[in-house]
């Protein structure tokens, strides 16, 4: 569960203090703007051709994406769910098998391991970045683990140096969770070059967002990179020949062509997004209240969410809200304290960081097309919300 407004009925409706400027926490339309004649020519030239699904559009992008990452093979899915479900299917995960991840996500990795068959272990988060702690993951293990999935959270990698080592001496895969992570780096490599693959999300709020759906996994293993690329279409190796069971999960080419149009623009819209998290920390250093998250020097991050903490996250959210100022809880309930994850936690107080985390997180709009005045708004509203 997502505390925000993006997914709002347009019918719900937004009140607000009269007079009080609206500043969402996305702003879909604003990015469009910005390279709105080089996507419509993008989609143009695929209705010219009526290749719609893979094709020459999706190859261009899964060679230019996989380039971008630093890893031989990209392979462009449906979604980021379906990502992440081939990819443990691509590596036999099934019944009987443990992975290890994290309970502070969005659920997609934990959905992915459930339905095949395997059980998810929740390890507890590091409190400086939220992502998953490679001093919990020792203790974690058991002879039926098979992979570890980290999850590069609100742009902030994972600490994956100890994590591969731990799995290097198990023989464990490791798969990187970096749906919120385009552009982020770890010791001067690319969040998605770490891991045996990663699987990454291209829903459109995310920094490299498509315009619905779309995902991708990138590996430097051919034979992975191939039997995903088997596995996303029904399993063929040729038109009307299936060698495997597969799934109906490609990507079209509408999303490929207006993604190789974001592409160019990623690292400089990170860029922007950096310089606007600085300009968040400089006006909310001072704020008593307001916890801001330390600078990583093992990391770049491309921020995806800008993540404060107060003392109650839910009064602060509405409190803006009334203030015109669309922001968001990410993530209010842990996993493994969801209805559907139940069966595979230990109840209320086992992962007390991640318990913790999400009563007092708070997400801040923080986009290419936001101004500086913008940020200064949201700050003063703070303020007098808290």
């Amino acid at each position: 569960m997502i505390l925000d407004k993006t997914h709002a009925p347009k019918t719900s409706g937004w009140s607000r203090t009269p007079g009080a400027a609206r500043i969402p926490l996305v702003d879909l339309k604003a990015n469009y703007l910005s390279i709105k004649s080089e996507v419509d020519r993008a989609i143009q030239r695929v209705i010219d051709s009526s290749d719609y699904v893979l094709g020459e559009e999706v190859s261009a992008f899964e060679t230019e994406f996989a380039v971008f990452c630093g890893v031989a093979h990209a392979v462009g899915v449906a979604s980021g769910s379906a990502a992440l479900l081939l990819t443990l299917t691509a590596c036999s995960v099934g019944p009987d098998d443990e992975v290890i991840t994290t309970p502070f996500t969005f659920p997609s990795a934990v959905e992915a391991i459930v339905h095949r068959g395997a059980k998810p272990v929740f390890v507890d988060i590091r409190r400086d970045d939220y992502t998953i702690d490679p001093a919990k993951i020792k203790v974690a293990l058991t002879d039926r683990t098979k992979a570890i999935i980290p999850v590069h959270l609100y742009g902030y990698p994972a600490d994956m140096e100890p994590i591969l080592s731990i799995a290097r001496a198990h023989g464990l895969l490791v798969i990187e969770d970096a749906a919120q992570s385009q552009g982020s780096s770890y010791r001067g490599r690319r969040v998605g070059g770490w891991g045996d693959l990663a699987c990454f999300s291209f829903n459109p709020g995310k920094n490299l967002g498509a315009f619905g759906d779309a995902g991708a996994v990138v590996t430097s293993n051919p034979e992975l990179a191939g039997l995903i690329r088997q596995l996303r279409d029904h399993g063929r190796s040729t038109r009307f020949e299936h060698e495997l069971i597969g799934f109906g999960e490609r990507m079209d080419s509408l999303q490929a062509a207006v993604l190789r149009v974001k592409l160019r623009y990623l690292d400089q819209w990170n860029q922007k997004r950096e310089r606007l998290a600085g300009i968040y920390d400089r006006l909310l250093e001072p704020v008593k209240g307001v916890t801001i998250r330390p600078l990583l020097h093992r990391a770049s991050v491309a921020i995806h969410i800008y993540v404060i903490e107060v003392e109650n996250n839910m009064m602060t959210l509405e409190n803006l809200r009334k203030a015109g100022i669309q922001a968001g809880i990410h993530y209010p309930t842990p996993l493994h304290l969801q209805p559907a994850f139940a069966p595979y936690g230990q109840g209320r107080g086992s992962l007390p960081v991640a318990e913790e985390a999400a009563k007092r997180v708070l997400s801040l709009p923080v986009y290419q097309e936001l101004t500086d005045a913008q940020v200064q708004s949201v700050v003063h509203a703070l303020r007098r919300s808290l």
